[in-house]
Order: structure tokens, then sequence, then C-alpha cells
């Protein structure tokens, strides 16, 4: 069995993507995040922004599989 040479080929780099073009979208998933973050762990009490147990009941079981206690 011959080995024909192999021709090499050419190597894909990606562009990089400059800074200001990531920062704005990564602010905006921190605050998205973060906002989420209170909703499901902790809006009850007096830092309540819905009144009611809708949401608190929405988000039970995701409360739990988070760690935060809630009863």
């Amino acid at each position: 069995m011959s080995q024909a040479a192999a021709e090499p080929r050419p190597v894909a780099i990606p562009a990089p993507i400059p800074l200001r073009e990531i920062a704005p979208w990564a602010l905006f998933a921190g605050v998205v995040l973060l906002a989420l973050l209170y909703l499901v762990g902790m809006d009850q009490g007096a830092t309540s922004v819905f009144s009611g147990e809708v949401l608190h009941e929405f988000v039970h079981d995701g409360r739990h599989l988070l760690g935060f206690p809630c009863h």
C-alpha cells in the first residue's frame, strides 16, 4: 500500500469579535439573569414585586432545585 503525500489543508481561523460588540449583549444577559434569579429565588414577603402566591407557586419546584428554601 503506497501513501500519497498529503496536502496540507488550510486552517480556518475564526475572526475575533471586538469587546465593544460583546459588552452590550453581556450586560443585557446579566440583567435578565439577575431579574430571573430575583423572581425565582427572592420574590416573596416584604420585597415582593407581585402580590399573592401565584409567582411563588409557579416557580416552586425551581426554587427547590436551585436550593432556595421556601417553607
